[in-house]
Protein backbone atom coordinates (compact mmCIF):
# COMPACT_ATOMS: atom_id res chain seq x y z
CA UNK A 1 0.00 0.00 0.00
CA UNK A 2 1.31 3.44 -0.74
CA UNK A 3 0.50 6.84 0.94
CA UNK A 4 0.36 10.17 -1.29
CA UNK A 5 1.42 12.87 1.06
CA UNK A 6 -0.51 16.01 -1.03
CA UNK A 7 1.18 19.42 -0.02
CA UNK A 8 0.13 22.82 -1.50
CA UNK A 9 2.42 25.35 -0.92
CA UNK A 10 3.16 28.95 -0.91
CA UNK A 11 5.26 31.19 0.38
CA UNK A 12 6.62 28.54 3.00
CA UNK A 13 10.80 29.11 2.04
CA UNK A 14 11.19 29.64 5.93
CA UNK A 15 9.33 26.28 6.90
CA UNK A 16 9.41 23.60 3.96
CA UNK A 17 12.61 21.83 4.47
CA UNK A 18 11.43 21.53 7.97
CA UNK A 19 8.06 19.94 7.54
CA UNK A 20 9.51 17.85 4.56
CA UNK A 21 12.17 16.27 7.35
CA UNK A 22 9.43 15.36 9.63
CA UNK A 23 7.43 13.62 6.64
CA UNK A 24 10.97 11.86 5.44
CA UNK A 25 11.22 10.71 9.24
CA UNK A 26 7.82 9.38 9.32
CA UNK A 27 7.95 5.93 9.85
CA UNK A 28 4.68 4.12 8.46
CA UNK A 29 3.37 0.65 9.30
CA UNK A 30 4.94 -2.38 7.91
CA UNK A 31 4.38 -2.37 3.86
CA UNK A 32 3.14 1.22 3.55
CA UNK A 33 5.32 3.23 1.42
CA UNK A 34 4.63 6.55 0.82
CA UNK A 35 5.32 9.29 -2.50
CA UNK A 36 5.51 13.35 -1.90
CA UNK A 37 3.07 15.51 -4.00
CA UNK A 38 3.92 19.36 -3.57
CA UNK A 39 2.36 22.15 -5.47
CA UNK A 40 3.94 25.30 -5.40
CA UNK A 41 1.19 28.03 -5.88
CA UNK A 42 3.01 30.53 -7.76
CA UNK A 43 4.84 31.65 -4.90
CA UNK A 44 6.25 35.23 -4.52
CA UNK A 45 9.32 34.29 -2.54
CA UNK A 46 12.34 31.19 -3.04
CA UNK A 47 9.68 28.49 -1.95
CA UNK A 48 10.08 26.87 -5.13
CA UNK A 49 13.89 27.00 -4.88
CA UNK A 50 13.96 25.48 -1.33
CA UNK A 51 12.10 22.47 -2.88
CA UNK A 52 15.03 22.25 -6.06
CA UNK A 53 17.09 22.31 -3.21
CA UNK A 54 15.58 19.55 -0.92
CA UNK A 55 15.29 17.08 -4.01
CA UNK A 56 18.41 17.27 -4.81
CA UNK A 57 19.89 16.45 -1.68
CA UNK A 58 17.26 13.94 -0.50
CA UNK A 59 17.50 11.76 -3.34
CA UNK A 60 16.28 8.87 -1.02
CA UNK A 61 12.71 9.25 -0.82
CA UNK A 62 10.03 10.15 -3.81
CA UNK A 63 8.92 13.71 -4.21
CA UNK A 64 6.90 14.95 -6.90
CA UNK A 65 7.03 19.04 -7.56
CA UNK A 66 4.36 20.90 -9.51
CA UNK A 67 4.23 24.20 -10.11
CA UNK A 68 1.21 26.57 -11.00
CA UNK A 69 1.30 28.61 -13.97
CA UNK A 70 -0.08 31.11 -11.65
CA UNK A 71 -2.06 31.73 -7.75
CA UNK A 72 -4.56 29.57 -7.84
CA UNK A 73 -5.58 29.26 -4.14
CA UNK A 74 -4.63 26.26 -1.53
CA UNK A 75 -8.11 24.15 -3.18
CA UNK A 76 -6.76 24.43 -6.58
CA UNK A 77 -3.05 23.51 -5.53
CA UNK A 78 -5.07 20.13 -3.92
CA UNK A 79 -7.12 19.24 -6.77
CA UNK A 80 -3.53 19.24 -9.13
CA UNK A 81 -2.06 17.19 -6.19
CA UNK A 82 -5.13 14.86 -6.20
CA UNK A 83 -5.00 13.94 -10.10
CA UNK A 84 -1.30 13.49 -9.84
CA UNK A 85 -1.09 11.08 -6.79
CA UNK A 86 -0.42 7.33 -7.50
CA UNK A 87 -1.16 5.86 -3.96
CA UNK A 88 -3.90 4.30 -2.75
CA UNK A 89 -4.30 6.69 -0.11
CA UNK A 90 -3.92 10.54 0.57
CA UNK A 91 -3.68 13.08 3.11
CA UNK A 92 -3.22 16.91 2.87
CA UNK A 93 -0.22 17.97 5.08
CA UNK A 94 0.10 22.04 4.99
CA UNK A 95 3.53 23.34 4.54
CA UNK A 96 3.47 25.36 7.73
CA UNK A 97 4.35 23.55 10.74
CA UNK A 98 1.05 22.96 12.40
CA UNK A 99 0.21 19.36 11.92
CA UNK A 100 2.51 16.49 13.32
CA UNK A 101 3.21 14.10 10.58
CA UNK A 102 3.96 11.65 12.98
CA UNK A 103 0.59 11.24 13.53
CA UNK A 104 -0.43 10.06 10.20
CA UNK A 105 -0.61 6.51 11.76
CA UNK A 106 -3.24 7.04 14.12
CA UNK A 107 -5.40 7.97 10.85
CA UNK A 108 -3.96 5.09 9.20
CA UNK A 109 -4.78 2.75 12.06
CA UNK A 110 -8.67 2.62 11.18
CA UNK A 111 -7.79 2.06 7.23
CA UNK A 112 -5.36 -0.64 8.04
CA UNK A 113 -7.72 -2.36 10.65
CA UNK A 114 -10.43 -2.48 7.62
CA UNK A 115 -12.82 -0.59 8.95
CA UNK A 116 -12.48 3.25 7.00
CA UNK A 117 -12.63 4.72 3.49
CA UNK A 118 -11.93 8.08 5.48
CA UNK A 119 -10.43 9.44 8.72
CA UNK A 120 -10.49 12.71 9.90
CA UNK A 121 -7.80 13.85 12.46
CA UNK A 122 -9.64 16.36 14.84
CA UNK A 123 -8.11 18.77 16.75
CA UNK A 124 -11.15 19.16 19.07
CA UNK A 125 -11.23 15.88 20.72
CA UNK A 126 -8.34 13.54 22.02
CA UNK A 127 -5.82 13.76 24.53
CA UNK A 128 -2.59 15.05 22.20
CA UNK A 129 -1.85 19.12 22.84
CA UNK A 130 -2.93 21.68 20.80
CA UNK A 131 -1.61 25.23 21.16
CA UNK A 132 -3.97 28.29 23.12
CA UNK A 133 -4.84 30.51 20.60
CA UNK A 134 -7.80 32.30 19.43
CA UNK A 135 -10.95 32.17 21.19
CA UNK A 136 -13.00 33.41 18.40
CA UNK A 137 -11.53 31.21 15.60
CA UNK A 138 -12.40 27.82 17.47
CA UNK A 139 -15.96 29.15 18.68
CA UNK A 140 -16.23 29.52 14.38
CA UNK A 141 -14.37 26.56 13.74
CA UNK A 142 -17.24 24.54 16.04
CA UNK A 143 -20.16 26.93 14.41
CA UNK A 144 -19.45 25.81 10.89
CA UNK A 145 -18.43 22.01 12.06
CA UNK A 146 -21.76 22.16 13.63
CA UNK A 147 -23.39 23.78 9.87
CA UNK A 148 -21.82 21.12 8.33
CA UNK A 149 -23.06 18.42 10.09
CA UNK A 150 -26.74 19.42 10.47
CA UNK A 151 -26.73 19.11 6.33
CA UNK A 152 -24.78 16.28 5.86
CA UNK A 153 -25.99 14.54 8.81
CA UNK A 154 -22.55 13.60 10.37
CA UNK A 155 -21.21 14.03 13.76
CA UNK A 156 -17.67 15.17 12.71
CA UNK A 157 -16.09 17.59 15.83
CA UNK A 158 -14.02 18.93 13.20
CA UNK A 159 -15.24 19.29 9.86
CA UNK A 160 -12.34 21.93 8.81
CA UNK A 161 -9.23 20.30 9.97
CA UNK A 162 -6.39 19.97 7.29
CA UNK A 163 -5.88 16.29 7.94
CA UNK A 164 -8.07 13.97 6.06
CA UNK A 165 -7.23 10.44 5.10
CA UNK A 166 -9.02 9.68 1.88
CA UNK A 167 -8.76 6.26 -0.46
CA UNK A 168 -7.46 7.52 -3.28
CA UNK A 169 -9.92 6.56 -5.83
CA UNK A 170 -12.70 7.97 -3.87
CA UNK A 171 -11.08 11.17 -3.92
CA UNK A 172 -10.50 11.05 -7.75
CA UNK A 173 -14.32 10.80 -7.98
CA UNK A 174 -15.41 13.31 -6.36
CA UNK A 175 -15.46 16.48 -9.02
CA UNK A 176 -13.90 19.35 -6.41
CA UNK A 177 -14.62 22.80 -7.17
CA UNK A 178 -13.22 25.23 -5.13
CA UNK A 179 -9.95 26.58 -5.36
CA UNK A 180 -9.66 28.33 -1.86
CA UNK A 181 -11.06 27.93 1.42
CA UNK A 182 -14.14 26.50 0.77
CA UNK A 183 -12.63 23.48 -0.05
CA UNK A 184 -12.71 21.13 3.52
CA UNK A 185 -16.72 22.20 3.22
CA UNK A 186 -17.29 21.29 -0.53
CA UNK A 187 -15.10 17.81 0.28
CA UNK A 188 -17.39 17.04 3.33
CA UNK A 189 -20.59 17.46 1.81
CA UNK A 190 -19.37 15.61 -1.14
CA UNK A 191 -18.23 12.40 0.78
CA UNK A 192 -21.32 12.16 2.72
CA UNK A 193 -23.05 11.70 -0.33
CA UNK A 194 -20.79 8.23 -1.32
CA UNK A 195 -23.08 5.71 -0.57
CA UNK A 196 -21.84 3.46 2.66
CA UNK A 197 -18.76 5.07 2.55
CA UNK A 198 -17.24 4.46 6.13
CA UNK A 199 -15.76 7.79 7.60
CA UNK A 200 -13.80 7.11 11.08
CA UNK A 201 -12.32 10.42 13.28
CA UNK A 202 -9.73 10.21 15.68
CA UNK A 203 -8.06 12.97 18.04
CA UNK A 204 -4.65 14.84 16.75
CA UNK A 205 -2.48 17.41 17.63
CA UNK A 206 -2.23 20.85 16.84
CA UNK A 207 0.72 23.67 16.81
CA UNK A 208 -1.42 26.55 15.10
CA UNK A 209 0.46 29.70 13.83
CA UNK A 210 -0.27 33.38 14.80
CA UNK A 211 -0.93 35.62 11.89
CA UNK A 212 2.33 37.26 12.37
CA UNK A 213 3.86 33.51 12.01
CA UNK A 214 2.23 33.24 8.74
CA UNK A 215 -1.26 32.28 9.59
CA UNK A 216 -3.48 32.97 6.14
CA UNK A 217 -7.16 32.16 6.96
CA UNK A 218 -9.07 35.06 8.03
CA UNK A 219 -12.95 35.81 8.52
CA UNK A 220 -13.89 35.98 5.22
CA UNK A 221 -12.80 32.64 4.71
CA UNK A 222 -15.37 31.78 7.58
CA UNK A 223 -18.51 33.38 5.34
CA UNK A 224 -16.93 31.49 2.39
CA UNK A 225 -17.20 28.40 4.29
CA UNK A 226 -20.80 28.84 5.38
CA UNK A 227 -21.80 29.74 1.68
CA UNK A 228 -20.45 26.56 0.34
CA UNK A 229 -21.58 24.32 3.48
CA UNK A 230 -25.12 25.41 2.06
CA UNK A 231 -24.07 25.48 -1.83
CA UNK A 232 -22.86 21.73 -1.35
CA UNK A 233 -25.44 20.34 0.62
CA UNK A 234 -28.67 21.86 -0.90
CA UNK A 235 -28.24 23.25 -4.27
CA UNK A 236 -25.38 21.64 -6.41
CA UNK A 237 -26.16 17.70 -5.01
Amino acid sequence: MKLSILIPAYNEARTIHLILDKVKKVVLPEGVSKEIIIVNDFSSDNTIEKIEEYKASNSDIIIQLYSQEKNKGKGAAIHKAIKLATGDYLIVQDADLEYDPEEYNLLLKPILSGFADVVYGSRFMGGNPHRILFFWHSIGNKVLTTFSNMLTNLNLTDMETCYKLIRSDIAKSLNLKENRFGFEPELTAKLSRIPNIRIYEVGISYYGRTFEEGKKIGWRDGFRAIYCIIKYNIFSK
